[in-house]
């Protein structure tokens, strides 16, 4: 028990950043499931624009929608246990969402190449999620080094 306290106390801020990401792609791929915070649920289908559910009334999502957040969620908590897999996570991962928001922009919100699906205001938050994420990662990843130099001595 000792070793998890140590370790929750010896993460950097890169990977409690990532943990933090992670846990908040989770939070919103459990919430997508959920009546009522997703309007127009009884329209959410498994992949497709033709899916009307929107995550908070604005965001449209669908099951594969809400798996993808699942999933991400769980990477950013698991990359999140270095530093190094951490900064490879939030700069990875808004590299990501920035080609998302371009695929988002180029194609046709009523064709079938919008089968995640995304709206508008899915792209425009595709966007300060890419930028977020990598500004974190590169960010923090410079004072953690600087972290390092300093209580080695190197």
């Amino acid at each position: 028990m000792t070793g998890t306290v140590h370790s929750a106390r010896s993460s950097s801020t890169i990977q409690r950043a990532a943990q933090a990401v992670g846990a908040v792609f989770l939070l919103v791929g459990v919430l997508g499931f959920i009546p009522g915070i997703t309007a127009n649920y009884g329209s959410l289908l498994f992949a497709g624009h033709e899916s009307e559910a929107l995550l908070l009334g604005i965001f449209q999502v669908s099951v594969l929608h809400n798996i993808v957040h699942l999933l991400f969620g769980v990477a950013g908590l698991l990359m999140a246990r270095t530093p190094a897999s951490a900064k490879t996570y939030l700069v990875g991962g808004g590299v990501i969402y920035l080609v998302l928001w371009i695929y988002g922009l180029v194609i046709a919100q009523d064709s079938p190449a919008n089968f995640v699906p995304l709206n508008s205001a899915d792209n425009w938050l595709h966007l300060v999620l890419g930028l977020g994420m990598t500004a974190l990662g590169l960010l923090l990843s410079r004072g953690a080094g600087a972290g390092r130099t300093a209580a080695t001595g190197r």
